[in-house]
């Protein structure tokens, strides 16, 4: 980079966001795609895609400038009157993100920590492993029953028990399989507003989360 172009560029996004933003990317979508077919690259990626999560909500706080709540977290109405600009051309220029990419980011990390914490909630109930094992029950099936040595109402309450666990599964997965696709419908957005904020800014957005530099003001 020349001197003239380094003058024309400021330093906005530090290594954590930007590291953070891509193995978020590749972390859900190795998860998504991996699924019950190749379960341990499953985990493994929901793992790291929660802990991620769990680090940038710490630099939400510690970070530099640009990184913390406190520079993005914009009012209903002030989100409103970005994209109202946006619309018409008039949208004014952000050096960090914009009210509705803060809004954007909030609203990931949201539904990234709820697809990583069912995700988790359900290995445990399944399973009974996990951070959440013991937390979170796990299905009957797992223990060994105790010997009664008669059926009768032991028998109608463990039917009760295994039928009440077989619910509480289905409804981790329920869950689970909603956040999943909320994420998915929020990357899409998230993509369309970085092409049109790209555009209608004429900066490349993308590029910027790569090298970390923007031009000021």
């Amino acid at each position: 980079m020349t001197d003239t172009e380094t003058n024309k560029t400021i330093r906005v996004w530090d290594p954590i966001v930007r590291i953070g933003h891509w193995v978020l990317v590749a972390g859900f979508f190795t998860a998504y795609f991996t699924g019950d077919e190749f379960f341990q690259q499953h985990l493994w990626a929901g793992y790291v895609v929660a802990s991620t999560v769990a680090i940038r909500i710490v630099w939400g706080f510690i970070g530099p400038k640009h990184a913390r709540f406190s520079s993005f977290v914009r009012s209903p109405a002030a989100i409103g009157a970005y994209l109202g600009g946006l619309m018409t051309g008039r949208a004014k220029r952000h050096v960090g993100h914009n009210p509705a990419g803060g809004a954007m980011i909030l609203a990931l990390l949201i539904s990234l920590a709820g697809t990583a914490g069912t995700g988790m909630a359900l290995y445990a109930v399944e399973d009974n492993k996990g951070p959440l094992a013991g937390i979170i029950t796990a299905s009957p099936q797992q223990a060994e029953p105790a010997y009664t040595g008669a059926r009768g109402d032991d028998d109608d309450d463990a039917e009760g028990e295994t039928g009440e666990h077989e619910g509480g599964e289905e409804m981790w997965e329920g869950l689970h399989s909603a956040f999943v696709y909320l994420t998915l419908a929020l990357v899409a957005l998230h993509v369309g507003g970085v092409v049109f904020s790209s555009l209608s800014h004429r900066e490349n957005l993308v590029r910027a989360m790569v090298t970390g530099m923007k031009r000021p003001e």
